[in-house]
């Protein structure tokens, strides 16, 4: 059984290096369908790193209340109502939630901010000195908000890395420079520690942070309405609990009545965990299965060269039947060529995929973009066995084609 194996495989090398250049322009669809799917696998695995590594950085006794009812079942009744700097105020009660430590709201905005003749489009938040606190901000010069800054609706900012080499090109020396929002001229009071670029929140070093009472007065010209109010539990065994607490204080600030849904929702960071990464493997998947379509299309390519291949050798596959070869043998000879080119070009493909995937790493690298493509074993393995698969599938018709065929009437073939 080997030798007939070895045989075969000898015969399917000659046949196919007889005829180069259909062999590997046949070979090359099944290259960009297995480097595809190996690219798209990677990718998807990255991006899902990418954001559980943010949102786990965050913390893991986090709340996060938005306005609005974004949860399935909800009663289309409920009011969406805006969340207010008098909801987070409430929340603050050791009284009414004793569960909660600290709480910080905020309000963010794009705009454009201008020094020292250059001009940079970035994310402004506006923010209360819990901010710091609750997303593990620290600043490399200078301060962070406080409350004077907060009661007087202060002129001040801190810059992410980003967004001060953006507009001073450096990121140190830059505590008492001046900076344009709007028009607005802003005093720099300190520059926030790299924190990558982040998959939940966008890129988290190309950020300029004002005080909250300052965004909500000249940005965002919404007095008293916040975006986001973040709590944080006083432990992550609490976490339940402080959601309750905020649940039952937020209902009844916003006397809903116990028929209704509530008007706002509320996120743990397991639920944000979750709910990202179902996102990314339902993406993942998609993209893989339209990568495989290629796949599939280097398969039929597969069959067709095989069929001309069939046509071509039909009076050597009759001469071959003639001599005494069995239907088994000619079979095997041409399945053996199908797999070899799917194999051949499925080894290919996982080269090419795999250098796709760090080319992709290098321009996410280059774009501040926390994404690494992780090549996994599994994805080669799938991408394999799916390439041979493809070869058997698509070179079985063609084989069985050939060891169908009549020796009386194949050696009359012209």
């Amino acid at each position: 059984m080997m030798a007939t194996f070895w045989l075969a495989l000898r015969d399917a090398v000659r046949s196919l290096l007889a005829n180069k250049m259909r062999s590997l322009l046949t070979v090359l669809g099944i290259v960009i369908g297995v480097a595809a799917v190996i690219a798209m696998l990677a990718v998807g695995h990255g991006a899902e790193n990418a954001i559980t590594s943010s949102i786990e950085g965050i913390g893991t006794n986090l709340l996060f209340v938005i306005p609005g009812r974004m949860r399935p079942g909800s009663n289309p009744a409920a009011i969406s109502r805006h969340l207010t700097l008098s909801d987070a105020r409430a929340l603050e009660d050791p009284l009414a939630a004793p569960a909660v430590a600290q709480v910080a709201p905020m309000v963010t905005k794009d705009g454009i901010v201008t020094a020292a003749g250059e001009s940079h489009v970035t994310t402004l938040v506006g923010v209360t000195p819990n901010y710091a606190t609750a997303r593990n901000y620290h600043v490399t010069e200078g301060r962070f908000i406080n409350d004077t800054d907060l009661a007087g609706r202060a002129s001040v900012a801190l810059l992410g890395p980003d967004a001060a080499q953006a507009l001073f090109g450096r990121t140190a020396g830059l505590t008492g420079t001046t900076i344009r929002i709007g028009g607005q001229p802003f005093r720099v009071i300190g520059v926030l520690e790299a924190k990558g670029g982040g998959a939940l929140s966008g890129n988290q070093d190309d950020r300029v942070l004002i005080p909250l009472t300052t965004a909500m007065a000249r940005i965002t010209h919404k007095p008293n309405r916040v975006d986001i109010i973040m709590v944080s539990a006083a432990s992550a065994d609490e976490v339940n609990e402080a959601r309750q607490e905020v649940e039952a204080v937020l209902r009844e600030r916003h006397h809903l009545r116990p028929d209704q849904d509530n008007d706002f929702t509320i996120f743990t960071q397991e639920e944000f965990l979750g709910t990202f990464r179902t996102i990314t493997r339902v993406l993942t998947i998609f993209l893989g299965g339209i990568a495989g379509i290629s796949l599939l299309v280097g398969g039929i390519g597969i069959m067709n060269i095989m069929l001309v291949s069939v046509t071509e050798r039909t009076r050597e596959i009759g001469l071959r039947k003639a001599l005494g070869a069995r239907k088994r043998d000619i079979l095997i000879q041409f399945l053996t060529e199908a797999m070899l080119l799917s194999l051949v070009g499925g080894l290919l493909g996982i080269g090419v995929g795999w250098g796709i995937s760090a080319l992709v790493g290098k321009i996410a690298a280059a774009s501040h973009a926390d994404i690494v493509p992780e090549v996994g074993l599994n994805a080669v393995l799938l991408a394999t066995l799916f390439s041979a698969a493809v070869g058997v599938f698509f070179g079985l018709y063609p084989a069985n084609r050939a060891a169908g065929l009549e020796p009386v009437e194949a050696l009359r073939y012209e």
